[in-house]
């Protein structure tokens, strides 16, 4: 997945498109987790991983020419990477069953006439 994403930023960047699309280059992300010492706490890294995903979804978006809606998550990584004590506060949904049902969502679904039989 992430192959594909960075393959879509690189075609982008390459590309010439009509749309000028929205600077999610400009992030520097990675840039601003080693500048933020409370980014590279160990006991943080899903909120590192937060923002990364956040950042593949501002590519997606662009990538579709949704740049208003890159535009608005660029701008929401922003705010979580400015102030990374509050991002860390705010993320402290520790519902176990809820990380288990949102995991669950994000693996794909064999349609039942395709998957294997139960043995």
């Amino acid at each position: 997945m992430r192959a594909a994403l960075a393959a879509c930023l690189t075609l982008c960047a390459w590309s010439a498109p009509a749309y000028a699309g929205c600077d999610v280059a400009g992030l520097k992300l990675e840039d601003a987790i080693a500048a933020k010492s409370e980014l590279r706490e160990d006991a943080n890294a899903q909120t590192v991983r937060d923002l990364r995903t956040l950042r593949d979804a501002a590519i997606v978006l662009d990538s579709y020419k949704f740049g208003p809606e890159c535009e608005r998550l660029v701008a929401i990584i922003r705010t979580l990477t400015a102030d990374p004590e509050k991002t860390i506060e705010q993320s402290g949904d520790t519902d176990e069953e809820k990380a288990e049902a949102i995991e669950e969502t994000r693996e794909p679904k064999v349609p039942a006439e395709k998957a294997p039989a139960k043995k």
